[in-house]
């Protein structure tokens, strides 16, 4: 099946659900978001929330850390 992922198309295996999307983009550890169909999608529901052809998602994920004043300061 054709998922369009981030605005861009993306083939994965039927019967794929979202944990599979994250772990077939080596997601598993990290901090991410997902919408589907602009539905938010709890990371609790991944491992049985199907993913169907045609499906529109977005994922973001975290990329730094410290805090808010590390970030203002340069840190």
């Amino acid at each position: 099946m054709v998922i369009v992922l981030n605005g861009e198309n993306h083939q994965l295996p039927n019967g794929s659900t979202a944990a599979d999307l994250v772990e077939s983009l080596q997601l598993g550890e990290k901090r991410v978001a997902m919408e589907i169909n602009l539905e938010i999608i709890p990371r609790s529901s991944y491992e049985t929330r199907p993913l169907g052809d045609g499906d529109r998602i977005e994922i973001v994920h975290a990329i730094g850390g410290g805090t808010a004043a590390d970030n203002r300061e340069g840190k």
